[in-house]
């Protein structure tokens, strides 16, 4: 069985590698990236109808400031968003597993949010109305990648970007990928490029499970 690299920053980094171990995957952690708090200042909330959440580190790395914005409520994408939001001292009026194109498609009418995000985020496409406010972002981590043949999970576009930069042969590494955007970011010439079916770590880590055995 190939080894499974995990290249996500910390913590989910440990948190993908427990899952893996789990479920009998030999797991190498590798993060690529580290995410690091930027000075942000928050809006009044009066005007927006929403707080749209898109990562977990908008909450880990935002700090005492999101207590001005509790009372919105948040839109969120994945449980652990979700949980991380409630933990916070949010409520939670929905959350998104199938990616923040799908949310934001199930929002009805045209609402006006405000969306914590990373220094490096995708323009969304959708009716609504949405603000953006850095408060954190990620900054390249020293790093390697292992010759060999290895299985590679790619959780975002950047993170399938700079694998290409780092990998040592393209021939010799699969990927799973957690989208198909981040599947394209890495380019051709792999071993296995493939994108799991769902934007999520379940589903991602039983796409590696198999390439592991391929």
């Amino acid at each position: 069985m190939k080894p499974l690299l995990i290249l996500r920053p910390e913590p989910g980094n440990s948190a993908t590698a427990a899952r893996a171990q789990a479920m009998g995957l030999e797991a190498v952690q590798c993060p690529v990236f580290e995410i690091e708090a930027v000075a942000w200042r928050p809006p009044d909330p009066a005007p927006y109808d929403r707080l749209l959440l898109t990562s977990a580190n908008a909450l880990r790395h935002g700090g005492a400031k999101l207590a001005r914005l509790t009372s919105l409520d948040v839109l969120a994408v994945g449980t652990a968003t979700a949980d991380a939001a409630r933990g916070a001292g949010f409520t939670v009026a929905l959350t998104g597993d199938d990616g923040v194109d799908a949310l934001l498609a199930a929002l009805p009418g045209d609402q006006r949010l405000l969306h914590l995000t990373g220094a490096d985020h995708v323009q969304l496409a959708a009716r609504h109305r949405i603000e953006r406010v850095v408060v954190y972002r990620s900054v390249p981590a020293a790093a390697s990648i292992p010759p060999g043949r290895t299985v590679a999970l790619v959780h975002s576009p950047r993170a399938g970007a700079r694998l290409a930069d780092l990998a040592p042969s393209r021939a010799d590494l699969a990927i799973a990928a957690i989208s198909t955007a981040a599947a394209a970011a890495c380019g051709t010439g792999w071993a296995a490029l493939e994108a799991a079916d769902r934007p999520d770590d379940m589903a991602l880590l039983a796409l590696a499970a198999r390439l592991c055995q391929d």
